[in-house]
């Protein structure tokens, strides 16, 4: 397969060509665990996967790396605001690391039931300090730096590509233009590499360094993590366009001043927002939907992940339940006539097949053309939905099985399993599978997952009460 994707180091369609014959090197942006991902956070995880799975298909030996950032992560990107770990620990009682911990079960409980492929390395900040101090020390060694007010800063003047990514002029970027200005800032672009406590002095987590004890800023972690595990140069880098202007633009900048090389990464690729009618979905606003409140109103995570693969990435997405439930209805016509198909078919052998001929082969090679074109999903989907109306054969079975390689969306398990019960059938089965989880956690003394079982139902209006002959739920009053 020949993929073409939009860069947007150059905004435009690219033929892809990896660094290394047969191997790829992705780095994908990962959460900041300090509350439950929202579902316009899993639009990125959802892309992610599609393109794991898209090139996995087609040959390639992807290595894929995602960050766990756990400290450092301030609520504005460009260095202001508060710490978004420790705000979250003050309001919760809890330790940072005991945030980090819950929410990264949290996270990853949610990526697996949207069936998202676990990545080949998850690294968590707070473990790559050591890589962090070292790639600064290059950084400040070869010019780069200033120190001024007890902070380590980056000197974006001297890095003269600086705002390439996002196409910024580096002199526009005046004091105060982007942000408020930092009195220690010689550029308001200017960022944080290393803080010390004479910024937000009770920071949770500290360590030592050459500059003071202190802790990372949020851009450094993952130029240190990608490189520890991909090299100085590497194939694609991909996250949310929020992260185009500061974030990602930071990243270039640090570690091709540590390096000298250039491109570090060769292919940007950067998903859309999902959009509800007030606008950008965001968890500052408040009142950000969960993939399990979607759950806990009838929906099947699938559900969701078939809305977004209607979708392409690089459009945004308008939500809505009524867009919801028509992504529902129609995957289940979908599961329906797949199950149609494998009742009348060889399911084994469709599942061992992988040389098609005659019409069949068609269909793949116009599935193939739509996930080469930059991964659109809705043209696949719509290959899926073309070959399910020929007439029932084992070779078209095995051609759904290759496709939902790709589109993830368990279709090879659901000729094997009985129809999910949805609604109020399957809310007490859920949640008695939970206690039932949270039980064996306990006999295996783990306490965590026990707790974080109890807290997840909590915030669900769910009380656990544990008695003589076992636990019982109940709904909150509230």
């Amino acid at each position: 397969m020949s993929f073409v994707f939009y860069n947007t180091l150059g905004r435009e369609k690219q033929p892809f060509n990896p660094l290394q014959e047969g191997k790829v090197g992705f780095y994908g942006c990962g959460p900041t665990v300090y509350n439950y991902a929202h579902i316009g956070n899993l639009r990125a995880y959802v892309h992610h996967d599609i393109l794991v799975r898209s090139l996995r298909r087609a040959g390639f030996d992807v290595n894929h790396v995602m960050n766990i950032t756990d400290v450092g992560h301030l609520s504005d990107d460009a260095d202001d605001g508060e710490d978004k770990m420790v705000k979250s620990a003050e309001e919760r009682g809890k330790s940072v690391l005991e945030i980090a911990d819950f929410y990264t079960k949290a996270f990853f409980n949610d990526t697996e039931r949207m069936n998202i492929t676990r990545p080949s390395v998850v690294c968590k900040a707070t473990e790559h300090i050591g890589e962090m101090i070292a790639l600064i020390q290059r950084i400040e060694k070869n010019g780069f730096t200033y120190f001024a007010g007890g902070n380590l800063y980056f000197d974006i003047s001297k890095f003269p590509s600086y705002g390439e990514l996002a196409l910024l002029r580096l002199d526009d970027l005046k004091a105060g233009a982007r942000i408020e200005q930092d009195e220690n800032k010689r550029n308001a672009g200017d960022f944080v590499l290393w803080f010390t406590k004479s910024k937000f002095e009770n920071q949770a987590l500290v360590w030592d360094s050459p500059w003071g004890r202190g802790y990372p800023g949020w851009h450094i972690e993952c130029s240190a993590m990608s490189m520890k595990y991909l090299g100085e140069n590497f194939d694609i880098h991909a996250g949310g366009i929020d992260h185009i202007p500061i974030h990602h633009t930071n990243e270039i900048a640090q570690s091709e001043a540590a390096t000298g090389k250039k491109p570090w990464v060769k292919y940007w690729l950067h998903n859309e927002f999902l959009v509800l009618n007030k606008g950008k979905m965001s968890k500052s606003a408040g009142g950000f939907l969960t993939l399990q409140k979607l759950v806990d109103d009838g929906f099947d995570p699938l559900d969701y992940r078939y809305f977004l693969i209607g979708g392409h990435y690089r459009s945004q997405l308008q939500f809505s339940v009524e867009s919801l439930e028509g992504a529902k209805n129609a995957r289940r016509s979908l599961i329906d006539k797949v199950r149609a198909l494998a009742a009348k078919c060889d399911v084994t052998a469709a599942c061992d097949q992988t040389v098609y001929a005659g019409k069949t082969a068609g269909y793949i090679e116009e599935f193939n053309k739509a996930v080469e074109d930059d991964l659109n999903t809705p043209r696949a989907l719509a290959e899926l939905w073309g070959i399910l109306k020929e007439d029932a054969e084992t070779e078209i079975l095995s051609a759904v099985f290759d496709m939902d390689k790709v589109l993830g969306l368990g279709l090879r398990d659901a000729c094997k399993a009985e129809p999910k019960k949805t609604g109020e059938d399957a809310y007490p089965r859920e949640i008695q599978e939970l206690i039932e989880k949270r039980a064996q956690a306990k006999k295996a003394k783990d306490f965590s997952l026990a707790d974080s079982i109890r807290q997840s139902l909590k915030e669900r209006g769910i009380i656990l009460e544990d008695g003589p002959t076992g636990t019982t739920w109940r709904k909150s009053a509230l």
